[in-house]
């Protein structure tokens, strides 16, 4: 790993708090790693990208320890402001990663996790390739990951379900050459521990409510009737 000041114990706890802050009965944040790195590999990334990138991920919702956990975790459409208020979870992400002496490339990583392919995301509106290919892997397999979870107000989407909302969000929200790639992946692998929901239900993240949200009553690059019928996750 590049010279991070903690240790791998300390980290993988530091990411356990952040899932209890969000209210997760189980672990997220490391499952979400190794979901990451699988995905990772299968773009060729190895060495220090492919450790920066799986420590991203065990600490990519840091920033949402500033915030009200019970906001973060309800089923709800936020109004402007409040959206507004936590989507700055990922610049907090950003900071908090610093303050920990992790490289300045886990912190980019962190800060973009939420930027989406066809420039709609935030914090910054990068578009397409302008995102570094580690948060465009973090931005797709954080989104499968919540809607393969079982939610305390819905129940978990089946594989065909969410394999569906990702083909129709690939140019939108995910870059579409990683959504082949891991759509792929994910019929190969269909033992895959990580996503086989049937077994272990409990890994969503409270951090792609507002982003399902967005894409289903936000974003002006579809329209009403061509936007997948979700809930809020």
């Amino acid at each position: 790993m590049p010279s991070e000041q903690k240790s791998l114990a300390e980290l993988q706890k530091l990411a356990s708090s952040i899932d209890n802050h969000e209210r997760y009965l189980h672990p997220h944040a490391s499952k979400l790693a190794e979901l990451a790195e699988a995905l990772a590999r299968r773009t060729g990334l190895g060495g220090a990208d492919l450790d920066a990138i799986k420590l991203a991920a065990l600490l990519h919702d840091i920033g949402e320890l500033a915030l009200d956990g019970e906001l973060i975790s309800q089923p709800v459409k936020f109004n402007l402001s409040t959206k507004i208020n936590i989507q700055t979870h990922s610049i907090l992400g950003e900071q908090q990663i610093a303050k920990h002496g992790i490289s300045k490339q886990v912190q980019l990583l962190v800060r973009w996790h939420h930027e989406w392919w066809n420039g709609t995301g935030y914090p910054d509106c990068l578009c397409g390739e302008e995102i570094p290919l580690g948060a465009r892997i973090l931005r797709l397999v954080d989104t499968y990951d919540a809607l393969s979870s079982l939610r305390p107000y819905r129940e978990a989407f089946s594989k065909p379900e969410v394999r569906h909302i990702i083909a129709a969000f690939a140019g939108i929200e995910f870059d579409p050459q990683l959504v082949k790639i891991f759509l792929s992946m994910l019929e190969e692998e269909e033992s895959y521990p990580i996503i086989d929901t049937t077994k272990d239900e409990s890994f969503a993240t409270a951090a792609s409510q507002e982003l399902t949200e967005e894409a289903l009553d936000g974003n002006s690059s579809k329209k009403d009737d061509e936007k997948p019928q979700l809930d809020s996750i």
